[in-house]
């Protein structure tokens, strides 16, 4: 086919960035852009030379794309996306898919049986680190999996950056703070390495270290029916902080940090020899094993170039938007489980999730602003 015709909806700041990356790419060509501020939606148009809309319903009557990538808060992930699926144009949207999991299943739904490309922009599956662990792990090289602990708390961010967008940091507006902003891509990586587990219990700690309404630090546990446990510790208050993943199977330990990663096999099953072995203190051999892998992958760039490679000749996608679904729910039940003081089984029951956010929705502080104004929408937030 000739040039897949794009168009970008949001044209904040991670929309300009990705306006850039289209610029770079191959059959493609920006040919609209999107939001809510015409002034900011005709100055990048003008720099462009396409065209600007304020509506993105305007956009799908003008026929003027394939495909749109959509940018916006969270919230509108949802809505946006089933009418962009609806009105049958390729979808590529930032993470997360929707705020919670009853509006992933909606989003979802409409994506049902129709054969437009759905995508997630969940660019850290393109770093090797994370894909050379998910290869050691299909490969069984670990074995059976006991235990994964990931210190995530590098995301630092100032009470600057949370003021820098009325909308930032709210229930009404973002639907949630640390676990629906930063940490989608590393939820989308747990679930891409280890799978989803069966129950969770999490402590969400509501503006700790920052003037917000919603989480800045959580402690979770995850916990698998097979017996494996896992850790998940993150913060945006945190500094210098750490981004440590440690995966623990009975064939040995697996470390990224650093830039690295680093795999300490045990030459006989820790299973094994702790049962056979007639000493009391011993433990198996090690062999000590750098596996080679460098630099932080195609990122952004390379979702989108895939993104537009399954339009145009139907090669296989980094990250299926259906697939989104799964860390949000992550998100949902660390959030739910420590809004209720209680484990969360999973699946999670996204109808009870939706209810309690509403409920923080009507609460919320960004509604409060918006209601002083008497203004609808989020005017500004894209």
């Amino acid at each position: 086919m000739s040039k897949v015709r794009l168009g970008v909806i949001g044209v904040g700041g991670m929309g300009k960035f990705h306006v850039g990356n289209i610029q770079k790419a191959r059959d493609v060509q920006l040919t609209a852009v999107c939001d809510i501020v015409r002034e900011r939606a005709d100055e990048v148009a003008a720099s462009q030379k396409c065209a600007a809309y304020s509506d993105h319903k305007e956009l799908i009557r003008a026929g003027v794309c394939d495909a749109v990538m959509i940018v916006t808060p969270h919230y509108a992930h949802t809505t946006i996306g089933i009418d962009m699926l609806k009105a049958g144009l390729h979808v590529l949207v930032e993470k997360p898919i929707s705020v919670h999991k009853a509006d992933c299943e909606r989003l979802i739904a409409a994506h049902k049986n129709r054969k437009q490309v759905f995508a997630a922009m969940f660019n850290q599956r393109t770093d090797p680190h994370y894909g050379a662990l998910r290869s050691l792990i299909q490969q069984g090289q670990l074995g059976k999996l006991d235990r994964v602990t990931w210190v995530i708390t590098d995301w630092f961010r100032s009470e600057a950056y949370y003021a820098s967008g009325g909308w930032r940091a709210t229930w009404a507006g973002e639907g949630g703070g640390v676990l629906l902003n930063q940490c989608p891509h590393n939820l989308d990586l747990w679930q891409w390495m280890f799978g989803m587990p069966d129950h969770v219990r999490a402590f969400c700690h509501i503006g700790r270290k920052h003037n917000i309404e919603v989480e800045d630090e959580v402690t979770a546990v995850l916990e698998y029916d097979n017996g494996c446990m896992g850790t998940f510790i993150t913060s945006t208050g945190e500094a210098p902080g750490t981004n440590r993943l440690e995966v623990a199977g009975e064939h040995g330990k697996v470390v990224v940090e650093g830039g690295e990663v680093r795999f300490t096999r045990n030459t006989v099953s820790a299973n094994e020899f702790l049962k056979t072995t007639p000493e009391s203190f011993a433990r198996p051999e090690v062999w000590n094993c750098q596996i080679p892998v460098s630099g932080n992958g195609g990122q952004h760039m390379e979702v989108l170039q895939n993104f537009i490679d399954a339009i145009a000749s139907g090669c296989p996608l980094i990250a299926p938007a259906a697939e989104g679904i799964r860390s949000v729910e992550l998100g949902n039940a660390m959030l739910y489980s420590s809004e209720t003081g209680k484990t969360v089984d999973l699946p999670l029951n996204g109808s009870a999730y939706e209810r309690m956010l509403k409920q923080k929705i009507r609460d919320s502080r960004f509604i409060k602003r918006t209601r002083q104004v008497k203004t609808t929408g989020m005017k500004g937030s894209f």
